[in-house]
């Protein structure tokens, strides 16, 4: 692939109007090119507009129970059916769809700067450092993610704020694992030697010059890692440990239709087909970041 500096000795229109591109436009072109990101990217703002405007969207309230309209398949009233207490599943869906995004943005909040600051500080300091804080990483990676997160909510105890703090508590390693990659490639460039050379300290370094380096990568697996974050919650959701009722979540409503789901199937699939539909979303977006912000 030709540098922006090509661009810039060739004198054809076409070049010079390429050359004028900026840098995000050009990786937007292509991104656009990849057909599976763009679905992904289709996905998570259709997310985003459904958690924003779920009063608009949703045909009934998510908490009214009707008892003579318990487990209704679904027709022209209920779209998706109704589950045990009569409430509908399809505003349930659009109302969880709020609660999924709060526990990803929450998280993500949360791990993406914490992984960050751990992984280039124990990529650019060395030594004692570095030892200390990777084993404290690699203890974190011997669990598995739903496990340790289980153990984090029977301590804290069940409920949405709890869940997020487990996940957030779990999520982060592989955070500190990239951070600290990049970091290792980056303190040896030449331009690090600069500003050490000009007397800058070590934390500077590290924030001022390190950390913004790293970012690009982070927000690729961040965006990977959403689909991961959103079962987690969709799982101690479904074990009980996460948003209790009534709050509508994905997780949550699969564990109150496993029971009919032979009979009522309709409980438990629409529930399910959301959480993979947003999870496969979050996945292709990711896959098309990666090929545009990191090619390698």
């Amino acid at each position: 692939m030709s540098s922006w500096t090509d661009y810039l000795i060739t004198d054809s229109p076409a070049s010079r109007r390429q050359a004028r591109l900026g840098q995000f436009y050009r990786q937007w072109l292509a991104f656009r090119r990849n057909p599976l990101a763009v679905i992904g990217l289709v996905i998570v703002v259709a997310l985003l507009l459904i958690a924003a405007f779920a009063p608009l969207i949703a045909t009934h309230n998510p908490l009214t129970q009707n008892l003579d309209g318990r487990l209704l398949p679904p027709s022209a009233a209920h779209w998706f059916g109704t589950d045990s207490l009569g409430r509908d599943i399809y505003s349930r869906i659009v109302y969880g769809a709020r609660v999924t995004l709060v526990i990803v943005l929450l998280v993500v909040v949360t791990v993406g700067p914490l992984g960050l600051l751990i992984g280039a500080a124990s990529g650019y300091l060395g030594g004692w450092v570095d030892r200390v804080l990777m084993r404290i990483t690699d203890v974190f990676l011997a669990f598995p993610r739903l496990v340790l997160a289980l153990a984090f909510v029977a301590a804290l105890g069940p409920g949405l704020e709890n869940a997020v703090i487990a996940i957030a508590f779990t999520a982060w390693p592989p955070y500190a694992r990239v951070a600290r990659a990049e970091t290792l490639i980056i303190r040896n460039q030449d331009y690090i030697s600069a500003v050490r050379l000009q007397g800058a300290s070590q934390w500077r370094v590290v924030l001022r010059h390190v950390v913004p380096m790293c970012l690009p990568s982070l927000i690729v697996r961040t965006t990977l890692d959403m689909a991961g974050i959103i079962l987690t919650a969709a799982g101690l959701g479904f074990l009980g440990l996460g948003a209790q009722p009534p709050i509508p979540e994905w997780g949550a409503m699969i564990s109150t239709g496993r029971e009919q789901i032979f009979d009522q199937w309709w409980v438990a699939t629409f529930p399910g087909i959301a959480i993979c539909i947003v999870a496969l979303g979050f996945n292709l977006l990711g896959d098309g970041l990666r090929d545009v912000m990191d090619a390698r």
